[in-house]
């Protein structure tokens, strides 16, 4: 029976969760001021943050993981004893790391499987927790695959962005056209769709009327499911914890607040907000 590793994107927000399981991390990096730092290991989410709210036109771009860093972790994962190895990548519609991820796996003598999530967050690092647990219990890679599908095909996420400039200037906003000439008069409510773009559901004029469309929806796609619940934030963790109240009241449990890593949160915007559920199999 094959040893299976797994390993994940630091773009899944799995360094902010508590768990005791062997998930390898394949990061990006942020540039701040042209000096770079690899997310979560240099630069937390709250650093990040704090950065940007004392200067809001900091000068900062990302960079993804590079095919040599991922052939290196690859090996070293195979070295370990794995005999195959999943890999869980950010969706392919945000980000050149899952192309990457294929490229090393293709230059390298053992089995590696790449799984495009199509999403990002919390979704992509369940993805990886479910996959380890699987392994550890001797399931096989086609029933882990299988799992993965399961979370990618059942989740949905809902983003409110303070400003679109972000998406808009690093081209992760798929159906930009007609928005950019009132970028600063419009807070859209967006989601992550399902094939793992960012896209514009409404477009409001203001904050308050985009989040309480963003609630409106989300606890009328959730009403009858039994769901895992989540919440995402960027330098604003104060608000979002009162959402969380206020989704609480409304009847949903367990839900879990969770930072955008700063490599997301650059492409967001500082002021972002999410919310999500992950819909459970039984």
């Amino acid at each position: 029976m094959s040893k299976i590793g797994i390993a994940v994107c630091g773009n899944s927000g799995i360094d902010y969760l508590e768990h005791d399981k062997e998930i390898r991390k394949f990061r990006s990096h942020l540039i701040i001021k042209n000096k770079e730092f690899e997310d979560f290991v240099d630069v937390s989410a709250d650093e990040f943050y704090a950065q940007l709210d004392e200067n809001p036109n900091l000068a900062i771009h990302t960079a993804q993981t590079s095919t040599g860093k991922l052939i290196e972790m690859y090996d070293e994962m195979h070295d370990a004893g794995y005999d195959e190895i999943i890999a869980v990548s950010i969706s392919s519609q945000l980000s050149g790391t899952y192309q990457n991820a294929i490229l090393a796996a293709g230059m390298v003598d053992y089995k590696v499987h790449v799984f495009d999530a199509l999403t990002v967050s919390y979704p992509e690092a369940l993805m990886a927790l479910h996959a380890k647990k699987m392994a550890d219990e001797g399931k096989s890679v086609i029933e882990i695959l299988e799992e993965l599908e399961f979370i990618r095909d059942h989740h949905h996420i809902l983003i409110c962005v303070d400003t679109l400039k972000y998406l808009v200037k690093n081209g992760r906003l798929s159906n930009a056209s007609g928005l950019i000439g009132s970028l600063l008069k419009i807070k859209p409510l967006l989601e992550v769709n399902a094939l793992g773009k960012v896209v514009t559901l409404e477009k409001i004029r203001t904050t308050k009327k985009a989040r309480i469309q963003m609630k409106k929806r989300f606890l009328e796609e959730v009403e009858g499911k039994k769901v895992i619940p989540f919440l995402l934030y960027t330098n604003n963790l104060d608000e979002v914890n009162e959402i969380k109240a206020e989704y609480e009241a409304a009847g949903l449990k367990d839900i879990l607040v969770i930072p955008l890593t700063p490599v997301v949160g650059c492409h967001a915007g500082p002021g972002t907000m999410g919310v999500g559920y992950i819909e459970r199999r039984n």
